[in-house]
């Protein structure tokens, strides 16, 4: 199959964990495992690795914002440390859920359209 003359963004493609080159087909099999290839424009997938970067991005990203919030509720409501451990497990939890998936996607297509290799020393 031939890919489409005007290739999609990565970035929505990404985030939306559908395929880079044509922006039809799912890249996700499961939660977190890429399919095999695409369904539509058959573009392989096997070859995709985002190694680590998405979990450092989920918790860079999950962290700043928890730890903003325990520091604004701490200032203003002053809660028992309880109220704290619970908003902050659920809201680490939730968040890391809600965006490792979208993140790991948008990584995967920027691989794809930066033509991004193993580094190798010559």
């Amino acid at each position: 199959m031939t890919p489409p003359a005007i290739s999609p963004s990565p970035i929505s493609t990404g985030l939306r964990g559908l395929c880079p080159r044509c922006g039809e087909g799912h890249m996700f099999d499961g939660f977190l495992t890429f399919r095999p290839s695409c369904e539509t424009c058959g573009q392989d997938f096997s070859s995709f690795s985002t190694g680590d970067g998405p979990a450092f991005f989920v918790m860079s990203i999950v962290g700043v914002f928890v730890v903003g919030l325990a520091l604004w509720m701490e200032i203003t409501y002053e809660p028992p440390i309880w109220v704290h451990a619970l908003v902050a497990t659920t809201l680490s939890i939730g968040l890391s859920l809600l965006l490792v998936r979208p993140l790991k996607g948008l990584l995967a297509a920027l691989q794809l359209h930066n033509k991004a290799e193993q580094g190798r020393f010559k």
